[in-house]
């Protein structure tokens, strides 16, 4: 695959793809005119890899956990402890990451009651939505603060 085909993959872009090949994450082989050309165990790398950074794994992490696979089927057991490592940071971080997005569309609702805008949640709306977060609310939000 070429790296206009492999950029077309969900999370991937061509700077990710060279980013993580400079960081030495992934081996590209190249073709006669010096085009990288991705066999599939690099596609199969790149999409685990863009999977796992995704919540947040920190560059150096992603780097060890590589290294680990790249030494070989003596070093799973370490490899396991790193994901449960992440896993577990990944699942705690939902509740956090729900939190936050509850507040964005709340804020999002406050600025679509505007007259011509629509909004459309990407989400249905959580029945404890907080309070207008902002000085921005103009008592227009603030319906139900009276209840």
């Amino acid at each position: 695959m070429t790296i206009a085909e492999v950029a077309g993959l969900p999370d991937v872009s061509p700077h990710t793809l060279r980013y993580y090949e400079r960081a030495g994450l992934v081996e590209v082989a190249r073709d006669g005119n010096g085009h990288r050309v991705y066999d599939a165990e690099a596609v199969r790398r790149l999409v685990v890899l863009t999977r796992i950074r995704l919540p947040g794994m920190p560059m150096r992490d992603l780097q060890h956990y590589i290294s680990l696979v790249d030494a070989g089927g003596h070093k799973v057991p370490e490899r396991l402890d790193v994901l449960v490592e992440h896993r577990d940071t990944t699942r705690r971080r939902i509740p956090e990451l729900t939190l936050s997005l509850t507040a964005v569309e709340y804020e999002i609702a406050t600025y679509g009651a505007r007259p011509g805008r629509t909004f459309r949640p990407s989400t249905p709306p959580v029945p404890t939505a907080p309070r207008c977060l902002t000085s921005r609310c103009d008592g227009h939000s603030r319906q139900s603060e009276g209840r």
